[in-house]
């Protein structure tokens, strides 16, 4: 169960909504379609349950992950359910599996994955810098087993918005989970004094 109280999570909330604001914006002019994008869902939750919260280990999704660098180290990995993506990319008939699909949904995971690290960044006064995304497509549980042991046992905390888009009334879904290292989460609520 999460750790942080109400006021601490309704703040991660608006973070994640002036983010979604910003990406959506950003992913209209990219897409040169109308998006809305909405947060419903935001929590601060111990990793084995941000995880168990993006779905079951064995369904395929297509995955966005972006390294994030600066005053502290963090991954940030966008999660398409593959459903979604095939919405997504079929907007301009193309295949997600596909380079060029891969293309457009490494795209859409870097606008809105540096958009929404941008804002945090500017809400807490530290400088955070997204690197280069990469695509995989896997098993859930294969592309987070990946992404962690890549880090280590650094992690301990996810924070994990559950996202919807609207792209020219297509529904689409994704999570956002910011995997910080230890300690990460917590930091960031002290910048914002909670």
């Amino acid at each position: 169960m999460t750790t942080f109280s109400d006021l601490q999570l309704d703040a991660l909330r608006e973070l994640a909504n002036i983010g979604s604001g910003n990406a959506g914006t950003a992913l209209s002019s990219m897409l040169g379609k109308p998006v809305d994008i909405s947060v419903p869902t935001a929590a601060a939750l111990p990793l084995a349950e941000a995880v168990a919260i993006a779905g079951a280990p064995d369904e395929l999704r297509y995955g966005v992950v972006v390294p994030v660098v600066g005053d502290f180290e963090a991954i940030v990995v966008l999660l398409f359910p593959e459903s979604d993506a095939r919405k997504l990319c079929g907007i301009y008939g193309i295949e997600p599996s596909t380079p060029d699909g891969n293309s457009m949904l490494g795209e859409v995971g870097n606008i809105l994955g540096t958009n929404y690290i941008n804002v945090l960044a500017q809400m807490v006064d530290m400088s955070l810098e997204p690197a280069p995304p990469q695509v995989v497509e896997d098993m859930l549980g294969s592309i987070l087993s990946s992404v962690l042991i890549g880090r280590g046992d650094d992690i301990d905390e996810a924070l994990i918005l559950d996202s919807n888009l609207l792209v020219e009334e297509e529904q689409c879904s994704l999570s956002f989970l910011l995997l910080p290292n230890h300690g990460g989460i917590k930091q960031l609520l002290g910048r914002l004094g909670l």
